[in-house]
């Protein structure tokens, strides 16, 4: 029985030593999830809220794995001048590089009908302006719960799978 417990406590501490925290990924701006509506029927309040709500997700799951979040407020204005980050020719890459940023975050969301929606996000490298991280998912529903879902299935599956298939 003592074999067994010390066997078990030399297990555990290996597993301590192994385990390490998540190394920093850089700095990474994050832009203001978009709406982009499609779709035949109006834009509700809710949903705008939800824009918020994948805001906030995506800035605690990107910090779970290293990221270290910069405001975007400074460039709050320069934002505002574009009707969409989607499509700036590159503008969420300068306003990031005057941020400090390593990274640009641009996330959006399509709303095909009240059904039907994808969720979109691509991770820009400021330094060489070359996308390393993009992905989209479709969502079927219209609720608080299936943008959350969405948002992470879409990082856990899409955007960090490799991540994943790394880990023993």
């Amino acid at each position: 029985m003592r074999r067994f417990f010390s066997f078990l406590c030399l297990t555990f501490l290996a597993c301590l030593s192994n385990h390490r925290p998540a190394a920093a990924e850089g700095k990474v701006a994050l832009f203001p999830f978009e709406l982009v509506s499609t779709s035949l029927e109006p834009v509700h309040d809710e949903e705008l809220a939800r824009l918020r709500l994948l805001d906030g997700l995506l800035k605690e799951r990107l910090a779970e794995r290293g990221y270290v979040p910069v405001a975007t407020d400074p460039v709050k204005d320069a934002i505002g001048r574009y009707a969409s980050l989607t499509n700036c020719g590159g503008c969420e890459v300068a306003m990031a590089r005057t941020l400090g940023a390593d990274l640009a975050a641009v996330g959006w969301v399509q709303k095909v009908s009240n059904l039907i929606l994808n969720i979109n996000l691509k991770i820009t490298d400021v330094a060489t302006g070359k996308t390393v991280k993009a992905g989209s998912v479709d969502i079927r529903s219209n609720t608080d719960d299936s943008w959350r879902r969405g948002l992470r299935y879409l990082l856990k599956n899409r955007l960090f799978k490799e991540e994943r298939a790394a880990r023993p």
